[in-house]
């Protein structure tokens, strides 16, 4: 069993949710970053997912035809960005973590 390195206190106010404003800039900067990369890793997770729940689907509401599969990565494509949006799956807390964790080791 691994166990995540102990976070600083800037790293836990971003986890809880603390207001990180009393941050530096570089700090806040920082954070936001890691923030958007776990949703944009979260999203791309859910966009897989996505897909092969529509790999099998039948004509559905594309009708078909050449252009059905292109209409249909992009209807999935914006479902995971919604969906990871509105707080997703859960994985983008666990990611932004441990990305934290791997910067405070380093």
């Amino acid at each position: 069993m691994t166990t995540s390195p102990a976070l600083s206190p800037v790293a836990m106010a971003a986890l809880s949710g603390t207001d990180t404003k009393a941050l530096d800039p570089k700090a806040a900067m920082r954070l936001g970053k890691v923030k958007d990369t776990a949703n944009d890793f979260e999203a791309m997770f859910l966009n897989t997912m996505f897909q092969q729940m529509f790999a099998h689907v039948g004509d559905g509401p594309f009708g078909g035809g050449p252009g059905a599969k292109i209409w249909q990565s992009f209807l999935t494509d914006e479902y995971s960005k919604s969906f990871a949006k509105k707080g997703g799956i859960g994985l983008a807390a666990d990611i932004q973590r441990e990305l934290l964790a791997r910067q405070e080791i380093q």
